[in-house]
Order: structure tokens, then sequence, then C-alpha cells
């Protein structure tokens, strides 16, 4: 997958320089403002935005607060670029929420190794809460915003978690999103589509409830809201990289 990345400048050579140095690795949106960018975070999956502070309108730092504060882009990482080489505005981007503080002029190889670095480790946190039985969904979060959200879809999906039908619909109202804007952020926060989590959750279940060993697989693949139990081991599989039985055999006995 191409990650996508917002960059917001009003200088157009800016947004030039920095869509030659990146433009080959990552997909790219330009935004000469706030007011475009929030135009484009309400319609794409972004994973990292990159804005300088100094903008008329709305400018940097307050761009970065009303990103932090929203639990529709919360989860995305900010990178701030600013000519003021201050003390109190570094502590100023920090304030806001921002995760990284370039000043200008800058090397493009210390922006490239500051995007790579965010992006690898939140690419990181995500494969391991995939692969791993046991990991809690709030391994993802970067932000007590993020936190509470993931923890209120978990324990919705795991109050639900017989009923097959549960689907993106069920889970965006819940939640009081739009089921656009529910995909995108789950989209963007995990890798996963809503029915991928869903199902991750629901074989979560099944793991402990395989180490408990008080149910057989069949009646385990019920209990987490399978009508198949060879679907269930497909999934098992696919998520963990080992089947249910294989899995049982692993785990430590006293």
């Amino acid at each position: 997958m191409t990650e996508s990345i917002l960059i917001i400048d009003d200088n157009e050579d800016i947004l030039e320089f920095l869509s030659v140095v990146l433009g080959d690795t990552y997909k790219l949106h330009l935004a000469a403002n706030g007011e475009i960018a929030q135009a484009i975070l309400d319609k794409e999956i972004i994973h990292l935005i990159i804005s300088d502070i100094m903008m008329p309108g709305i400018d940097g730092f307050e761009l970065c607060s009303l990103i932090k504060s929203s639990i529709e882009y919360c989860h995305i990482p900010v990178i701030l670029l600013t000519s003021k080489n201050t003390y109190k505005a570094h502590v100023e981007g920090l304030e806001v929420g921002a995760d990284a503080y370039i000043q200008k002029p800058f090397s493009s190889e210390l922006l490239q190794v500051q995007i790579s670095n965010l992006l690898r480790n939140r690419r990181k946190i995500k494969e391991h809460f995939s692969s791993s039985p046991f990991e809690d969904v709030r391994v993802m979060a970067h932000s007590k915003t993020d936190e509470a959200f993931l923890k209120e879809l978990d324990e919705y999906i795991r109050k639900n978690i017989k009923r097959p039908d549960i689907d993106i619909d069920m889970l965006a109202e819940h939640l009081y999103m739009s089921r656009t804007t529910f995909y995108r952020k789950i989209k963007s926060l995990s890798s996963l589509s809503p029915k991928e989590l869903i199902d991750i959750t629901r074989l979560k279940k099944a793991a402990h409830l395989i180490a408990e060993n008080e149910l057989s697989l069949l009646e385990i693949s019920r209990q987490v809201g399978y009508s198949s139990q060879s679907l269930f081991s497909r999934n098992f599989q696919k998520y963990f990289k080992m089947s249910p039985m294989e899995y049982f055999n692993s785990l430590p006995r006293e």
C-alpha cells in the first residue's frame, strides 16, 4: 500500500519541492491553506500531514490543534515546518500535538527520515496487533481520544460478537459517525477495513476461548459469530499464521 501524505503550504515553491522529493515514494495531496486541507481530509484517507506554520487564515498551530482534537483525524501524525527558530515556537508546536517539528531551511534527507520513522513505527504497531492473538486493540492508539474510541468500538463488537451480521453500518451508527468517515478512520488507524477489524476481534476472542480449553472448536466458532467452522479456521490461519489446533498445541501446559 502506498501511504498518502497531505502537504499544506502557501508557498508554491515549497509544494513543488516537496512533490519532487516525496512524489516517487508516497501518494501526495497538496493544499495551499488550511481550508483546502480540511476539504481533502474530509474525502481522502491520509496517513501523515506536513504543514507550514505561517499561513494566511488557519495557521499551522491552529490546524494541528484542530486535527489532534478531532476524533476523525487525531490518529494522523503531523510534522510542522517553520522558519521560526525560537524555543517558544518549538514548545507551542509540541503543545498543539505535533509529532515532529522541523525548522526551515531543512534538508530533504532529514524530512524523509522523519516521515519514514513515523510511518514505520505505526506500521509495526498495526502489524503486531493484527498478528498477535492476545494484543489489545488499544495498542494502536496514539492519543487518549483514540484510546477511548478504540475501547468503545472493541466493547461494542465483543458485546455483539455472537451475531454474524455485525457490519460497518452498525459500528458507524453506534459511534455517531457517517459510514464514510468511520471507514476512513478505521482504515487509516489500523490499515484494516471495518470487516477485517471485526474478523480479528472475533478471532482474538476465539483465541481466549481456545486457551481456556472448555469448548470444542465448533462451539467456539459459533460463540464468536461464525456459522461455518471451516471459514473460522481459514480466517484464524490467515491472521495468526497457524490453525486453531496448532495454536492450541503451542500453548504452554501446566
